[in-house]
């Protein structure tokens, strides 16, 4: 990765320690993309959400020069805009006509604002046993116990005022695999818009470097591929081979220190 300005540092923490991995939060490794395809070194920590502005993960520190204290932000948007403020990032939708610029908006809303709640429920309520273990795995087993259930008692409460739980596991799956099915037909195209015997990176929108959608979509399909809790997703998302393509192609471009999901 290219280095970022010499006077600032950027400590994106994941809420898991070490580096080298993918996380299970889409919304990490979103922001990881963004800022490998931006050229930006930064280092991880584990954090926590009693650290984190607004409570929530992933956040970073920014550290420069001129600052006695670190800047904290959180909220992957916000984090992205904020350094594209300070000349850190480019804008990747500066070229994306106004059409490509909604298409790319209402696409990442439909996984942020829909894919995630279905998600959201297939690991907290269906597979509560394995995703506790594995996002509590920082505390002694006693204290899982407490938080769990504490934290599952908010996440159903956020799925009741959302919808998604209003809804039946039957029919959670149809909207789960609809949105994946969708996605893998855009792929499709934009694959096919591609070069034959391209073996670089194809973008969603079908150009020729990454939209923001990109960064999102590739933080979907590989923290569902690493998260044990999402068995569903990972089978709805195996059975289309371009989308994991699609993935892969990121992962070796951009994340080639990283160890890869299971194949």
């Amino acid at each position: 990765m290219a280095g970022v300005k010499p006077q600032a540092s950027i400590t994106l923490y994941r809420g898991w320690t070490g580096s080298g991995y993918y996380v299970w939060s889409p919304f990490v490794t979103k922001l990881e993309a963004r800022l490998r395809f931006g050229g930006l070194s930064y280092k991880c920590d584990g954090g926590s959400p009693m650290k984190a502005p607004r409570g929530k993960i992933p956040y970073v520190a920014i550290e420069n020069e001129k600052s006695s204290a670190p800047t904290l932000l959180c909220d992957t948007t916000l984090i992205t805009d904020r350094l594209a403020e300070e000349g850190m990032l480019g804008d990747l939708n500066a070229k994306l006509s106004p059409t490509e610029k909604a298409q790319d908006l209402a696409f990442t809303a439909l996984l942020e604002d829909k894919l995630y709640f279905y998600q959201l429920y297939e690991r907290w309520q269906e597979n509560y046993y394995t995703m506790r273990p594995g996002v509590l795995q920082a505390l002694p087993y006693p204290m899982q116990l407490i938080v769990g259930l504490i934290a599952y008692r908010k996440v159903m409460q956020t799925l009741h005022g959302q919808g998604t739980s209003r809804f039946t596991p039957e029919e959670i799956d149809v909207f789960r695999r609809k949105v994946w099915e969708n996605v893998n037909a855009l792929l499709v195209t934009s694959k096919a818009k591609a070069k034959a015997g391209d073996a670089s990176t194809f973008w969603a929108l079908g150009g020729t470097g990454p939209s923001e959608f990109d960064a999102t979509l590739f933080g979907f399909i590989a923290s569902a591929l690493v998260c044990p809790a999402g068995p569903e997703s990972q089978k709805v998302i195996r059975s289309f081979p371009v989308v994991v393509e699609y993935a892969k192609r990121i992962h070796d471009r951009y994340f080639p220190d990283y160890e890869l999901w299971k194949e």
